[in-house]
């Protein structure tokens, strides 16, 4: 076959490949074996000709693109937390506000609501519960609720639990956000009551040291778990210059990332729960650097470092617009 015939017979499919490559793996391993073939033709019978380079080149990129997937495959739960996670983050930093200052308005009115009546603590925990830890105040082991039970089962129990909750709080994002919004309320007027109902009793300080050993991630990740359901209720509400569909399918898939990245979060704050927060009486030091060192890990992680990682981001952007 004469070069200029094989040129017109396949520089339609060459070009496709160079002007419009594939990012799924299975069309660009097609596209490498095609071009493997066209190249062995070219060296063949037109060991000089130009063709035989550009074949050449374009396999070579081809291969290049497959390694640098199979590559980033392996590292993608790494790239995932350290990356993927904090920009999303940072994305809907607004909704995650929002979120928090829902929670901590429905926790003040919690508070301050069961200080003028007493009854509010029983109606929401039980006559059973508040009995049980008023008899561990007076016998002066206040949060004792916390050492009874096998830790590995309330490490499981209390993990699966609350990942059902943030879940529902997720998909309820689907009905506009109104049910994220009763529920997160609800959530932080429980705590609020459970936080006036020590503070009552001069232990308020001894209530953050030791229920937020595992409360500061578990409630951290509950906040950021209805900012999910609020980012999935805000795409459809709120499109902006996309088309509805669209911006509720980015809308579900940033919630969804979401809710995979607060999996391990929501593991660790119920083995806190389950086998540290019951040492308080015990081993008092360890259970505050752990309070303090989860702390500082909310504030850098889902706050400071994707500001940090989105403003990289930006500046990089900027650059190579220049």
């Amino acid at each position: 076959m004469r070069e200029a015939l094989f040129i017109k017979k396949n520089k339609d499919r060459w070009l496709k490949i160079q002007q419009q490559p594939s990012d799924d793996p299975d069309e660009m391993a097609a596209d490498f074996t095609q071009l493997v073939d066209d190249l062995a033709y070219a060296k063949t019978f037109y060991p000089a000709g130009k063709v035989t380079h550009f074949i050449n080149t374009q396999a070579s990129r081809i291969y290049l693109d497959i390694y640098k997937n199979r590559k980033e495959e392996s590292n993608r739960l790494i790239t995932f937390w350290k990356y993927e996670l904090p920009l999303t983050i940072r994305k809907h930093h607004k909704v995650v506000l929002f979120s928090f200052i829902l929670f901590a308005v429905f926790f003040a009115i919690g508070f301050f609501v069961s200080m003028k009546d007493e009854n509010i603590v029983r109606s929401i925990f039980g006559d059973e519960y508040v009995d049980h830890t008023v008899d561990n105040i007076n016998n002066g082991n206040p949060f004792g609720i916390y050492e009874h039970g096998n830790p590995v089962l309330s490490w499981l129990g209390i993990m699966i639990n609350n990942i059902k909750v943030s879940f529902r709080f997720f998909v309820e994002g689907i009905f506009c956000g109104v049910p994220v919004f009763i529920d997160e309320g609800r959530e932080a007027i429980r705590l609020g009551v459970f936080d006036n109902f020590f503070t009552a009793r001069g232990m308020g300080i001894d209530f953050w040291l030791v229920v937020f050993v595992h409360g500061t991630l578990e409630i951290t990740a509950i906040i950021i778990s209805a900012s999910a359901g609020f980012i999935l209720g805000k795409s459809f509400l709120f499109p902006g210059t996309i088309r509805r569909i669209d911006a509720f399918k980015q809308g579900a898939k940033d919630g969804v990332k979401i809710m995979i990245g607060l999996m391990p979060v929501f593991a660790l704050a119920a083995f806190f729960e389950g086998f540290i927060t019951r040492l308080y009486n015990d081993v008092p030091a360890l259970t505050t650097i752990i309070f303090g060192l989860s702390v500082l890990f909310v504030i850098w992680y889902f706050v400071l470092y994707p500001i940090r990682l989105g403003r990289k981001r930006m500046f990089h952007l900027k650059e190579e617009e220049v």
